[in-house]
């Protein structure tokens, strides 16, 4: 007969105790819930009830036991016939009727994301990136280019979130007389949670400062596959004969439509048909946040950096063990997505997000990434793309590349001009006066040549005339309370500029 020792006795406690603080947890999450479900109005009852159930199924996942997210000793390389290389699927011959390929696919955007970190208002997706036209814009000549060069009927679909969808609708009246089919459907709306009670924040879902976006947030891309579902969207595109979706971000202008990844996709017996392709691309120092593709316990796995121990960060930062990233370009098996959410078997891990609001409260939003799925589907693979596949606007400096002459513009789609000598984008550092688009495109009376530009850093108060041409490493520094124009028709190679410049009319 074992006998108990004080150390297991008290762990038993530990845990009884850990699963009664998880119960009581779940209770009081559940009573708000219900008292917040109360005040929605009728017409918004069944779309809150929706979220409700699908928060409280993340909120019980983030209330179990904590324990690492992945044991390091059990991560591995993938094997090599699970991350496939572009090249290889390009010599792939396409099918001779390319539209039959086609009308299985509908096109999905993300779009629940606002223009605030670049100093826009409204949804980031209307911000214009080149020649006056939208990320939006791009997108539906991309896609209606390719129905009319195929006689094709792709559709495009928008994740819009509650921050984004009443602009969004707005604007796409000016599409209503275009043939191209634009369906939109919105991820959920979750509570902000408090940091130490684990209560939300929110009094009401409507009438009040409360039901607020600060309250509020969109839970994440993960939320795809449970949202395109509750919309009735999912049955909708199956029903009318739609085999995948290709998923990216609205702001990726290099994430278009590539036939040879969709005939691999659907080239396959049906056996061995893959359900999910990650488009993968070779890391540089500038990645180290963006998640990679692992093996471990027998599938394929993303691994984001929250994820890893602190003890391997560095180690999962460097280009050395993890040579790719996710860049977010999905292609997924409509049919799939139908057979795992029934079955309850999308597995995606639980990200936590920690916020300070104004007036200092700290909150908490839970959040998943629709890449994490990629483990519950069968036959997975990634395929390592070139870089000019992602081609993400995040920031101003992201902004000038592609309003520059280093890029053409056909059909809605950036490509690198064949003018450049060099595969790969210049690096380029732009200070804080030109962090918002208003004030960043005020410092430009047109973007300059870049052709030949290697790298580029700006800082301070700096401004450019006409037909400036860069080549090389060029730095230019204004101390602050200086100011440096750079004239018009300047040509700077290798150059460090510093100091005060300024010339003035007379």
């Amino acid at each position: 007969m074992s006998t108990l020792t004080l150390a297991d006795l008290i762990a038993g406690a530990m845990t009884e105790f850990q699963e009664k603080l998880r119960q009581q947890h779940e209770e009081s999450m559940r009573c708000e819930l219900d008292e917040l479900l109360a005040t929605a109005g009728d017409a918004h009852a069944q779309s809150c009830k929706n979220d409700f159930e699908g928060f409280k199924r993340l909120f019980h996942r983030f209330l179990q036991v904590k324990r690492p997210a992945v044991d390091w000793a059990k991560i591995s390389r993938p094997p090599e016939e699970k991350i496939v290389a572009y090249e290889e699927i390009r010599g792939e011959h396409l099918p001779q009727d390319v539209a039959l390929c086609l009308n299985k696919l509908a096109v999905v955007k993300l779009n629940g994301g606002l223009g605030t970190s670049m100093g826009c208002k409204g949804p980031k997706s209307l911000i214009s990136v080149r020649n006056e036209n939208t990320f939006l814009d791009l997108t539906v000549k991309q896609i209606e280019h390719l129905n009319k060069t195929y006689d094709a009927d792709v559709p495009l679909v928008l994740m819009n979130s509650f921050n984004t969808d009443q602009e969004t609708k707005k604007i796409l009246q000016k599409y209503k007389h275009h043939r191209l089919k634009i369906h939109t459907f919105n991820q959920s709306r979750y509570p902000r949670i408090h940091k130490e009670s684990l209560l939300p924040i929110a009094k009401s879902l409507r009438g009040s400062a409360d039901s607020t976006a600060e309250a509020w947030y969109p839970p994440g891309h993960g939320d795809i596959y449970a949202s395109l579902a509750n919309s009735g969207l999912l049955d909708r595109l199956l029903d009318e004969g739609k085999e995948y979706m290709f998923v990216s971000n609205i702001d990726n202008l290099g994430a278009t439509v590539d036939l040879h990844i969709l005939r691999r996709l659907i080239g396959q017996s049906s056996d061995r048909r893959c359900e999910f392709i990650m488009e993968v691309t070779d890391k540089t120092c500038a990645d180290f946040k963006g998640g990679t593709l692992i093996q471990y316990e027998d599938h394929l796995r993303l691994l984001e950096i929250a994820q890893v121990p602190k003890a391997h960060v560095d180690e999962f930062k460097s280009v050395t063990k993890f040579k790719i990233f996710n860049t977010n370009n999905l292609w997924i098996s409509l049919s799939a997505i139908k057979r795992l959410l029934d079955s309850n078997a999308v597995d995606l891990d639980v990200i936590v997000n920690h916020k300070t609001l104004e007036g200092g409260l700290n909150v908490i939003q839970l959040e998943t990434a629709v890449g994490a799925a990629i483990k519950s589907f069968r036959n997975a693979m990634g395929v390592n793309v070139p870089r000019s596949r992602f081609l993400p606007v995040k920031t101003s400096a992201d902004l000038l590349l592609v309003m520059s002459n280093l890029y053409s513009l056909d059909a809605g789609s950036l490509t690198m001009s064949q003018k450049r000598e060099f595969p790969t984008t210049p690096h380029v550092k732009l200070g804080s006066c030109f962090a918002k688009v208003q004030e960043f495109l005020s410092r430009f009376d047109s973007i300059p040549d870049m052709l030949e530009l290697d790298h580029l850093t700006v800082a301070g108060d700096v401004t450019f005339g006409k037909n400036v041409s860069l080549k090389g490493t060029v730095i230019i520094i204004a101390n602050h309370g200086d100011r440096i124009d750079i004239p018009a028709g300047s040509v700077l190679v290798d150059k460090i500029v510093s100091g005060n410049l300024r010339i003035l009319d007379h």
